[in-house]
């Protein structure tokens, strides 16, 4: 008797839509069961605040999707999908009124850092020449045969110093900041090893290619993604909690984008013992806390370069940023948190009303906090933007617990899809060839596989590659 699917994926993240579409896309059978009613994952939008206003609930600037080829193969521009770029990608504000900045190019930058303008481009040109081919090496696996092994070892011997010492390299304090609240995406002690990564990548990403958001939400491109799985004959059912393999339809192959913990209670005895034991090892990452914002005007930033940005970093000095990634690390709450904020009503005026916008911000606390920090991130924008108080309507907190009542995934809050203390930088969520397979026939695709966090599709993107051998005929 023929199996109804050939494909099952539980979980309708980015991850697992781009694995159903390129699945459907290749003339397989797939179905995706989604536990919300609604598809998206980390990709959602709501109206959080007031009616008109529109907030992105967990991902909302999305500077790997603008280069990844998974979307890309996909042709999600035809279902609706549309990249907006602000005029400067990135500020980081110091208390002088002053800010570094980023965009695509160098011009931004080299307006912002003066003397350091040189050692920026020194730091960055050879990993923006060569970024499609530095992409396609991080998107996978840490043990793969490199492609393209001069790009990659550039990057990597650079990209292994802890931020703290690389951002030594940088005079100004303004470039020293600017580097280190992008390694602070890494969501670790400034002075872990191979943090400089995290800078090098998204200072890469922000200059060759930007760091857009999605017109209208990013909840757009999930449902993008959901109609190119239902444009190749693929099905999409939202609504169902999926416990075991047992609750699915017989399939050849099982992709789940799932925390690994879930996935290691949906496959059951389909992972092997050793499969097992690092699935139980895997730890979860810190959390974030965040607010949402409805504005009756524009920020009041202090810097010009951050009334046009579209992600402002708030921490102060490279020595600030630190302290704070320091305190969340050894599980305490910064006084003066790291705060990352989005303003994505400065350049997609649909997302407020008439003239109003709306600000997204977080900051990074320990998993499974259960501590207040709407006051602490309030006085970090106020502290770059007096009188930021004055234009605020209405805001909306979203504490760790909230993220994984949403979304159970996002464990303790944890938004990054796992921590990256220690061996699990490099083993996500087991040192492997192939990763993403855990058991006959069942693949983890989530961001707590390579290349982890972000709305790119690129986990989803390597299970399909892996998966295609036990769909062969």
């Amino acid at each position: 008797m023929a199996l109804e699917y050939d494909a099952v994926v539980v979980g309708a993240g980015p991850n697992g839509l781009t694995a159903a579409a390129l699945l459907a896309r290749a003339g397989q059978r797939v179905v995706v069961f989604e536990a919300s009613d609604a598809v998206g994952g980390g990709a959602r939008t709501e109206a959080l605040t007031l009616p008109g206003f529109r907030h992105d609930v967990c991902s909302a600037i999305h500077p790997l999707a603008a280069e990844s080829h998974a979307f890309a193969s996909l042709d999600l521009a035809s279902h609706g999908l549309e990249l907006v770029h602000p005029a400067v990608a990135l500020a980081h504000p110091l208390d002088d009124r002053s800010a570094g900045a980023l965009g695509i190019g160098w011009d931004a930058t080299d307006a912002t850092l003066d003397a350091d303008a040189r050692r920026w481009r020194a730091a960055f040109s050879p990993h923006v020449r060569n970024w499609a081919r530095l992409l396609q090496e991080v998107s996978g696996p840490l043990l793969h045969l490199p492609r393209h092994p001069i790009a990659l070892a550039r990057f990597g011997l650079s990209g292994l110093a802890p931020a703290t010492v690389y951002a030594r390299r940088f005079r100004s304090p303004r470039a020293r900041a600017l580097f280190a609240g992008m390694a602070a995406h890494s969501m670790l002690a400034l002075s872990h090893v191979a943090t400089a990564s995290f800078g090098l990548l998204l200072g890469a990403a922000g200059h060759a290619v930007g760091w857009p958001a999605v017109r209208g939400g990013s909840q757009h491109l999930a449902d993008a993604l959901a109609a190119a799985v239902q444009s190749h004959g693929g099905e999409v059912v939202t609504g169902v909690r999926v416990a075991a393999l047992r609750d699915l339809p017989p399939a050849r192959v099982y992709l789940l984008d799932t925390s690994p913990g879930a996935a290691l209670a949906i496959a059951g005895d389909r992972v092997k013992p050793r499969v097992r034991r690092a699935l139980r090892r895997f730890r979860p990452g810190p959390a974030a806390f965040k607010l949402d914002y409805a504005l009756s005007e524009p920020v009041p930033w202090a810097a010009p370069a951050c009334r046009e940005a579209g992600t402002v970093h708030l921490g102060g000095t490279v020595d600030e940023i630190a302290a704070a990634e320091r305190d969340v690390a050894r599980g305490r709450h910064p006084q003066r948190p790291f705060v990352l904020v989005a303003q994505q009503s400065v350049f997609d005026d649909s997302r407020a009303p008439g003239g109003a916008h709306t600000l997204w911000a977080y900051c990074h606390v320990p998993n499974g906090s259960g501590v207040d920090m709407s006051d602490r991130i309030e006085a970090q924008i106020e502290r770059f933007a007096p009188g930021f108080r004055d234009v605020v309507l209405a805001r909306n907190a979203l504490a760790p617990r909230d993220f994984e009542s949403r979304n159970a995934n996002k464990v303790g809050g944890d938004i990054g899809g796992g921590s990256l203390r220690g061996l699990q930088f490099v083993s996500r969520p087991r040192l492997a060839l192939d990763p993403y397979r855990i058991g006959e026939g069942v693949y983890l695709c989530s961001a707590s596989t390579p290349p982890g966090a972000g709305v790119h599709g690129l986990c989803g993107a390597q299970a399909v590659a892996r998966a295609r051998r036990d769909l062969a005929p």
